[in-house]
């Protein structure tokens, strides 16, 4: 992993399954493409900070009528120093949706593990271990995973399926919290 000084410019683009963000990222040694589902929470600007990269590497993707070839850099740190607001002139109308990139990610259980497990435990196991029907009725609940209850202050965890990782933002947004660049947390408002 480097770490480099830059700005990171969000942009929020409207594609076929809803809002998205990008990111370009300015350094001294050069300007790439920022795909990482964290952007997702970010609003648009431009963000000033050190940017710890794990991976660079060539894409492409097909826009309308073009085939675009970007250089891509994978985010593993972000520390943010000053945030500013997007100028006009530094939208672009054409992207792809990363979403459509991502390969399907298996959740922690298959289903075939899922009904195995559930039908070898007993309605007594599953009141015992807490797994009762409250757990898997409440959507918040199933949507947070681990991070359910909500605390004051939330951070998501990036990794997570990037669909996923949007209704958990859109659900905090409901919910009253607003994101801190700065800290890359949710604070309850």
């Amino acid at each position: 992993m480097i770490s480099l000084s830059g700005t990171l410019t969000v942009r929020i683009i409207n594609g076929r399954n809803g809002e998205f963000r990008v990111g370009s990222l300015h350094t001294e040694i050069g300007d790439f493409a920022v795909k990482d589902p964290v952007l997702d929470q970010y609003d648009e600007g431009c963000y000033e900070g050190v940017f710890g990269i794990s991976r660079v590497f060539s894409s492409s993707y097909t826009a309308t009528s073009r085939i675009v070839i970007e250089t891509r850099a994978v985010l593993e740190t972000i520390a943010l120093a000053n945030v500013n607001t997007l100028s006009a002139e530094e939208s672009e109308p054409i992207e792809q949706d990363p979403i459509d990139e991502d390969e399907p990610r298996k959740e922690p259980h298959s289903t075939e593990t899922a009904q195995t497990s559930e039908s070898s435990l007993p309605e007594e196991q599953e009141a015992e271990s807490g797994q009762g029907d409250e757990a898997n009725t409440d959507p918040d609940a199933q949507l947070f995973g681990l991070l359910w209850p909500l605390q004051d202050s939330v951070k998501l965890d990036p990794t997570v399926d990037r669909g996923r990782f949007r209704r958990q933002r859109d659900r905090l947004k409901e919910l009253g919290y607003q994101f801190k660049p700065v800290g890359q947390v949710w604070l309850k408002g």
